[in-house]
């Protein structure tokens, strides 16, 4: 007997663990352990809490409709692990890799209650569409690459010659354990609250879309035009996929394989590789997670956040682009950037604040891709922006959306102003755009001790 535990993995299909256990047969514990840690009051009620209890919902419901069973327990993984190990005849312990700082320290205590009590213990580094090891041997390099363009070419090369097919084995090809010891579900059961807002999560998928419909909606009639429209941030012309990719509901190989012989689809499947870089950067790079602990932060505040977050600083892109966010919990990639940016170099805030106040508004959240977007705006990280690139919120504001229609959406306010003066800030800014980017470059040139004589550029 095999103890599966599913964590970012919440489908029923295309998992090497799957493969894996099928060939090797035998009867399993599949087990989704809530863990309060990460699943909090404050987070479930937050948009990104609610991605997480429908991507739950339908990790349930895939397991219901192949008539196998997912026990769903409550508490902190290791301790329930090793009860079970001590209660059930447990031969080895399955799970796909997290390499966050709580995951990491998760795992340690689960590979050391494996090992205490005699277990097997099988990690499947399943969330790249590239094997990191076998990756490094194609390229002929062992260090990570740091910059995104070359990484991308060699990436390509990669795919076309080395890439691994999605996997075939399915709920249905396995065994699952529909008992368990009964003192343990009793001890470890669903909280109440917590079984109703899952329930709650199953009627709204049930009048959705599932995730593998909308990616073949967004392959047929969207992906060819994403390059040209992805910016367009009035109409949002993004897959919406990331949610379900990043808790695993949606197979990025499936999400490749779909996307791979379409006309156009380059632009998106470029997005796919940015995930890889992104996920490879905190496997390798051991500061990932760590910049704010390793550089000096303190001549930064956080004076300014709540007028950001609360769309009050007067400068009309931004306060839409966060009203959008509060409200909805979605946020176009071009304006997650902008905003980013405005709070990291105009508002000379730390990241840090901003990372957090995205983990619970996003509805797409993932702790290492928000990291990414977040260390790439405030110049930390492989391949970052340069700390004097500062984007200048009018100019993008003025690019993308000329008409003012987004501003109009989400400030009906200013609905009023003509198109040439809707961007502008208004007379309550709380910094001057020239000025603050000034600042911001001189602070940002402190903090990372760049090369004398580097150019700054004009405004973007």
């Amino acid at each position: 007997m095999y103890l599966f535990m599913h964590r970012k993995d919440l489908r029923g299909y295309d998992l090497r663990a799957f493969d894996a256990i099928r060939r090797r047969g035998g009867e399993g514990v599949h087990l989704f352990v809530v863990d309060p840690a990460l699943a909090d009051h404050q987070r479930l009620e937050s948009h990104s809490g609610r991605t997480f209890l429908r991507a739950l919902a339908r990790l349930v419901a895939d397991y219901n409709a192949a008539d196998r069973k997912l026990h769903l327990l409550y508490g902190d993984p290791a301790e329930i692990v090793e009860a079970l190990l001590l209660a059930m005849p447990i031969a080895g312990f399955v799970a796909q890799a997290d390499f966050t700082p709580y995951a990491l320290r998760r795992d340690s205590r689960l590979r050391a209650a494996c090992e205490r009590h005699g277990r097997g213990y099988k990690i499947y580094d399943d969330a790249l569409l590239i094997d990191l090891a076998d990756f490094g041997q194609f390229a002929k390099r062992t260090e990570p690459y740091k910059v995104f363009t070359p990484f991308y070419r060699m990436w390509l090369g990669y795919m076309r010659q080395c890439y691994a097919p999605s996997g075939t084995a399915r709920l249905a090809d396995l065994h699952t354990v529909r008992k368990l010891d009964s003192g343990i579900e009793n001890r470890y059961r669903l909280p109440a609250d917590i079984a109703s807002r899952l329930a709650a999560a199953a009627r709204m998928n049930a009048h959705a879309e599932s995730p593998l419909e909308q990616l073949a909606s967004f392959a047929e009639a969207s992906v060819a035009d994403y390059s040209d429209r992805r910016d367009d941030y009035a109409v949002d012309a993004g897959s919406g996929l990331a949610r379900w990719l990043n808790h695993g509901v949606l197979s990025p190989r499936i999400a490749y394989e779909t996307a791979l012989d379409r006309d156009g689809a380059e632009a998106w499947i470029r997005q796919l590789a940015w995930r890889d870089f992104y996920l490879m950067q905190a496997r390798q790079n051991p500061d990932y997670f760590a910049y704010e602990h390793l550089l000096d932060l303190s001549g930064l505040s956080d004076a300014y956040f709540d007028a950001w977050a609360e769309g009050r600083t007067g400068i009309p892109v931004i306060d839409a682009a966060m009203m959008q966010l509060r409200e909805t919990g979605e946020l176009p990639n071009r304006l997650r950037m902008i905003t980013a940016m405005f709070l990291t170099k105009n508002l000379r805030c730390p990241f840090t604040k901003g990372e957090a106040y995205f983990r619970h508004m996003l509805a797409d959240y993932d702790n290492t891709l928000n990291r990414g977007g977040w260390l790439w705006s405030s110049s930390l990280g492989y391949d970052a922006s340069p700390y004097f690139r500062i984007m200048n919120p009018v100019t993008q504001s003025i690019t993308h959306n000329p008409s003012g229609s987004y501003i109009r959406r989400w400030l009906p306010q200013l609905a009023h102003l003509p198109d040439k003066t809707i961007h502008q800030p208004t007379p309550e800014a709380i910094v001057d755009l020239k000025r603050s980017r000034a600042l911001a470059i001189e602070a940002y040139r402190g903090i990372l001790r760049p090369s004398v004589g580097q150019a700054v550029p004009p405004e973007e």
